[in-house]
């Protein structure tokens, strides 16, 4: 057998066991976050995350494996072995989206609590070193707004000072970010207090939602609408970044600006 012959046959075993992207590295984008982005069941509609959909702002070559779920900070992350798996799942060249606060600041809640300027900062700087040195682009994600308006009519940074040590660390540690707090506020500004509930689980129990049966109020979670937008922010402040995973975002993205509900969380 010629060298070149025994060269081919040698790859063709090594990557007959691995999934489909790893002969693709680089096309896929991991998510490490809390229930903001993660995927939900047909039975929880119309309650969707962010990263649900984030699939339908990219080429069809470009894989989403969404490590997201609900309730994990942080600490929580690393310490039932989540971030080891996403790490698992990883090739070099993917990149990784980073995204937590909204439970790491819950200081009732000891198992989840990681104070900013410590704990936090700390398991992000973890997170991005992590990243790199198995070849990974780490990118950050401010915390996505809550439907919180102030008396001022603006809506309001629940988590500024987890914001703020994302932001130091991207310049610090020269990581690119994406400040989904800001262009969630701003967001949340345009649409105004009252029309913003559409992208929230607002509903009755007259409006005949089987996951919501007595009605739902949370101004946390988002709709089918809401989680649609807020991909699109995060596919848009991906493509501004200038990475590799960047060209694979689309300039249109109609399945996630729409404005009336599908009705399901598919992309068309």
């Amino acid at each position: 057998m010629r060298i070149a012959q025994k060269i081919t046959v040698l790859l063709v075993g090594l990557f007959a066991g691995l999934p489909a992207h790893a002969t693709r590295p680089g096309n896929t984008i991991l998510i490490a976050s809390d229930s903001t982005a993660a995927p939900y069941k047909a039975d929880r509609y119309p309650q969707v995350g962010w990263g649900q959909m984030l699939q339908c702002g990219l080429s069809p070559n470009v894989r989403v494996a969404n490590h997201a779920m609900g309730g994990r900070s942080t600490r929580t992350f690393l310490s039932e072995g989540r971030w080891e798996r996403l790490l698992a799942d990883m090739m070099p060249g993917d990149t990784v989206l980073i995204q937590f606060g909204h439970n790491d600041q819950a200081r009732g809640k000891p198992e989840r609590w990681a104070p900013a300027q410590s704990d936090y900062r700390n398991n992000l700087m973890r997170f991005i070193w992590d990243v790199r040195g198995a070849g990974g682009i780490p990118v950050l994600v401010t915390p996505v707004a809550r439907r919180n308006f102030g008396a001022d009519g603006k809506a309001m940074a629940d988590y500024p000072e987890f914001s703020g040590v994302m932001r130091q660390l991207s310049q610090d540690m020269h990581v690119p970010l994406i400040d989904l707090e800001t262009l969630s506020r701003h967001w949340l500004d345009r649409a105004g207090e009252e029309a913003a509930k559409r992208y929230y689980l607002h509903y009755r129990a007259e409006d005949g939602i089987a996951a919501f049966p007595k009605g739902v109020t949370d101004n946390t979670h988002f709709s089918e609408i809401g989680g649609r937008q807020v991909a699109d922010l995060v596919a848009g402040g991906l493509k501004a970044l200038n990475l590799p995973i960047s060209d694979k975002v689309l300039a249109q993205r109609p399945a996630l600006t729409r404005l009336a509900p599908l009705g399901r969380s598919d992309c068309l």
